[in-house]
């Protein structure tokens, strides 16, 4: 795979992005050295609006690997780590709060279910066509919500990180926007968010819309900007054209199977596929309003039936010609989430090859990867600029 580097966009677009790394927090934003979307140099373009080292390393619901995910806890250990970019997900609340969850099912992130008082908000509901039984974040009030404390998602992969449960609140989008306000300050330079809306067609539907409150925010906090250190993503298309009325900050489109459809196509009838916008034509339409994706990793590099890694799509290539960012998901150490070619032993939880598959994935030309161990993400992308 290595041998692929120059075909896919050869090492010297790393530096597109700015591929200095600044000591542990490794942003670099507006700094000497580091190239900007206006600058009129090789920054410039729709990869140029986040000055940030190639590969970037995002870390995925803070640093998930270690502690529970959307948690001041684990966001802040991913920053300590050095993570470029924190991502957040938004769901609201009954009240309109935008809290961080990866999905307003709370159920399995939460300990809502040891809360008699809230037994009767059990409920089942169709999100995005798929029935789900348990609590939701539009049941309750943000003082509700507030009583509640976070626990590990996998905790059979995860066993060490239940430690942890019980020991954060679940945050609200302005309390992490206060939170990287004051570390940014404490360290010199900004702390970058990715900032995802959840299911938007599904609160729209109830009132409960994501974009403008979230656009108020991020107006608050001065983030709002082309050069704001933050994108916003979501996989419904229709959320980021929304978005680009709004603010004028780094939108990303998120690209789920090949054969899946974004919900909001679903319910306005379009009959695109992901297949169809991983298309030239369909990046072209992406770039009409947003300035990256974010594809799953194996719309990059596919897997076959026995879960090997095969031959990279054209996707890189493509994207990059109509000056699109690609930030792929998901990055985990455990065996269970890596490809075949880059497992050890037998145990399903034990770390695998993890570096091998993250220097192959780099050497496809991502600009970079969204990683639940932010701290193995970083040093592989720094072997990686090494080479």
């Amino acid at each position: 795979m290595a041998g692929e580097r120059s075909g896919a966009g050869g090492p010297g677009r790393r530096s597109l992005l700015g591929a200095a790394v600044l000591g542990a927090g490794g942003a670099a934003f507006g700094l000497a050295g580091t190239a900007r979307a206006d600058d009129g140099g090789s920054g410039s373009g729709r990869r140029g609006v986040a000055s940030l080292p190639v590969p970037t390393v995002v870390a995925h619901r803070g640093a998930s690997g270690y502690r529970p995910e959307h948690t001041l806890g684990s966001y802040q250990l991913a920053l300590d780590m050095g993570a470029h970019v924190i991502e957040q997900d938004l769901v609201p609340t009954k009240d309109g709060h935008l809290v961080c969850r990866h999905e307003n099912d709370i159920t399995g992130t939460t300990d809502v279910a040891d809360h008699p008082e809230f037994a009767a908000r059990k409920a089942t509901k169709s999100v995005d066509g798929k029935s789900l039984t348990g609590w939701f974040t539009e049941d309750f009030t943000l003082a509700e919500l507030k009583t509640l404390r976070a626990k590990e998602r996998i905790p059979k992969n995860r066993q060490e990180n239940t430690v942890y449960d019980g020991h954060w609140e679940v945050p609200t989008l302005e309390e992490v926007l206060r939170w990287a306000e004051k570390e940014g300050r404490r360290r010199g330079r900004p702390v970058w968010l990715h900032i995802e809306t959840k299911h938007p067609t599904y609160f729209r539907k109830l009132g409960l819309g994501l974009e403008e409150p979230l656009a108020k925010l991020l107006r608050r906090y001065g983030r709002h900007k082309k050069h704001s250190p933050n994108f916003v993503q979501s996989f419904e298309p229709s959320s980021m054209q929304r978005m680009s009325r709004l603010i004028d900050g780094p939108r990303v489109v998120l690209l789920s199977s090949a054969s899946s459809r974004p919900w909001d196509f679903v319910e306005s009838g379009d009959p695109r596929t992901v297949a169809d916008l991983v298309k030239p034509e369909g990046l072209k339409w992406i770039a009409s309003y947003a300035q990256g994706i974010g594809p799953t990793l194996d719309l990059v590099i596919p897997r076959d039936k026995e879960g090997r890694l095969t031959e990279p799509t054209t996707l890189v290539r493509d994207a990059h010609a109509e000056d699109l960012l690609l930030h792929p998901y998901t990055m985990r150490n455990e065996n269970t989430f890596l490809p075949l070619d880059f497992r050890k032993g037998t145990d399903p939880n034990a770390y695998g090859d993890v570096f091998g598959a993250l220097k192959t994935y780099f050497a496809t030309g991502i600009d970079g990867i969204f990683s639940d161990n932010p701290d193995t993400a970083l040093l592989a992308a720094e072997d990686f600029r090494g080479d």
